[in-house]
């Protein structure tokens, strides 16, 4: 390394210097002044320029030149470090970078690139470390830059910059995530700076740490749960945490149940966060007895608690005297979600049979009689009570009137009406639409359960407990494995070959339940009176004129 006089203006900019940032105004504009005073104190750093050329690069110092080319200096003294001695760059890079660092902070976002070129050219995280005196855990936090969204990197580089807490969760994200977040967040010509609380909410996800699990390695193995590291956290502080919330709380869940004393159950907490315990059942306070039981629960946070509770002493005889009561419900064969499946897959199925199946004319206009009793339906009672009629429903019986508004069709029309009607009025689907009991009682009399779809996939699978998951490995090769993921994942595989329907969603249904409604909706015996003699038909007959009426003021 030599020194020696140039032209600053002969110096040829570095492609690859650290501070891709300009520097505040305020900051320029001392170094202006300083450098018009006293000249340049700490000559730049160049080497000799490469691939031919007979120039000098600017390695450090390039902030320097250029104000020292706005100072109106022709020539400045150059520190010329030898090229072949310079490891590859390695070590100009690392100069160039602690040199910036010295003189003013770089922006984070390019500390993470002047580190990433860093590692490029052979340097180790621990070895950066010690060069610049940092920690290493503040090496890894500013390469969690990596994981954000170049889009964001060039606002932070800005100076717009997230808190710590905002900033891994939004490098938590995957990129898809970030992308759709930032469509929605990006800045605008009228407000050029970011909400990152907005980004950050949209993008966070719930956290279960390590520290709050009772379960081991082993058990957090099997349900698959995969710690990650929290860097942002407090360094004395074990910050591993997963998002896989249900496997962790199922791992939870299956700890307690290994754990259980011998006068305990498990519970669950209400909505205070405080343990539901069985009716009677008087919270212990102080120091507990022999006879007095416990309730295990997960509180907000996941973690594992427990409280002693005393039950009322037995009166009558025969009572278990060891009774601990019961409030823990076990968890549903299928979710809500998995429900809620069922009832799109079972409408989806009835509606396409409807459409596509043989149905003989004396079983679809039975159908049609099962359809309009559906909970789903709405009329217009004869004393002008309105209960939302549908407008659909009128133009399917539009269809079956002639040219000159007469009610004349063929069977074929009078087919093809009925099974559209039957499609707008049947439905399974859990919300208000649900026809109810008789949507099955149709799907199951037209066979509307070969148009049900493999439901052999990891959506639905994963609506199901352990239990029923197992249960349906039965007539297949795949057995249960020690991990419900396992064992799910070898049924999707198993399926995708075959076709899968569960037990549940067939439409058959339970013989009580239709049992009951039909001793609920059993006509009386003063209506089988009235409907033996003639009146009825009497009024029968009148009332097709009434609603011919109607038919032909919507028809015109």
């Amino acid at each position: 390394m030599y020194l020696m006089k140039m032209d600053p203006r002969a110096l040829v900019e570095n492609p690859n210097h650290s501070r891709q940032t300009k520097p505040s105004p305020q900051a320029d504009a001392l170094l202006l002044a300083s450098i018009k005073a006293i000249g340049i104190v700490h000559p730049p750093v160049v080497t000799p320029q490469g691939d031919g050329g007979n120039g000098f690069v600017i390695e450090a110092g390039r902030r320097r030149v250029r104000l020292a080319l706005k100072a109106g200096i022709e020539e400045i003294d150059i520190l010329v470090n030898d090229a072949d001695n310079d490891n590859a760059g390695a070590n100009g890079a690392m100069r160039s970078f602690a040199e910036n660092i010295v003189r003013e902070p770089l922006n984070p976002v390019d500390q993470w690139r002047a580190i990433e070129r860093l590692v490029a050219l052979g340097w180790t995280e621990d070895a950066i470390a010690v060069a610049l005196a940092l920690t290493p855990r503040r090496i890894k936090q500013l390469r969690l830059f990596a994981n954000v969204l170049p889009a964001m990197l060039d606002q932070m580089a800005k100076g717009d910059m997230p808190n710590e807490q905002q900033l891994r969760t939004i490098a938590s994200a995957s990129l898809d995530e970030q992308k759709e977040v930032w469509k929605a967040h990006k800045p605008s010509k009228a407000d050029p700076r970011v909400g990152w609380w907005n980004v950050a909410n949209a993008l966070a996800k719930t956290r279960m740490y390590a520290k709050d699990a009772s379960f081991d390695d082993e058990l957090a193995r099997a349900y698959g749960i995969e710690w990650e590291e929290d860097l942002f956290g407090p360094a004395d502080e074990d910050g591993r945490y997963t998002t896989n919330v249900e496997a962790f709380l199922g791992a939870q869940q299956e700890w307690m149940a290994n754990h259980l004393p011998k006068r305990g159950l498990i519970t669950e907490a209400n909505s205070w966060g405080q343990p539901v315990l069985p009716p009677k059942a008087e919270r212990v306070h102080g120091k507990a007895a022999k006879s007095d039981c416990v309730a295990m629960y997960l509180d907000r946070d996941g973690k594992v608690q427990s409280v002693t509770y005393r039950m009322p002493e037995a009166k009558k005889k025969g009572k278990d005297a060891d009774d601990i009561g019961a409030v823990a419900k076990p968890r549903p064969p299928v979710t809500n979600k998995g429900m809620d499946m069922i009832g799109d897959f079972r409408t989806d199925a009835l509606r396409e049979a409807l459409d596509r199946a043989p149905i003989e004319d004396d079983t679809l206009m039975a159908l049609l009689i099962l359809a309009l009793a559906g909970q789903n339906v709405s009329v217009r009672t004869d004393g002008g009570e309105s209960l939302y009629g549908s407008s659909r429903l009128a133009r399917r019986a539009a269809s079956l009137f002639n040219a000159e508004g007469q009610l004349q069709c063929s069977e074929e029309t009078l087919r093809v009406a009925a099974r559209l009607s039957l499609m707008e009025v049947l439905s399974c689907r859990r919300n208000a639409s649900n026809s109810g009991i008789v949507a099955r009682v149709a799907g199951d009399a037209i066979g509307a359960n070969i148009f049900l779809p493999n439901m052999g996939t990891e959506d639905f699978l994963s609506c199901l407990s352990r239990q029923a998951l197992e249960a349906s490995c039965t007539d297949t090769p795949v057995l249960p494995r020690a991990r419900v993921k396992d064992t799910r994942a070898a049924l999707v595989e198993h399926f995708k070959e075959d076709r899968f329907v569960h037990a549940s969603a067939l439409f058959a249904p339970d013989e009580k339940e239709l049992a009951n409604w039909l001793a609920t909706n059993a006509p009386e015996p003063d209506e089988d009176e009235e409907s033996a003699s003639g009146d009825d038909l009497t009024d029968a007959s009148e009332e097709p004129d009434e609603g011919e009426d109607e038919f032909r003021e919507a028809a015109e």
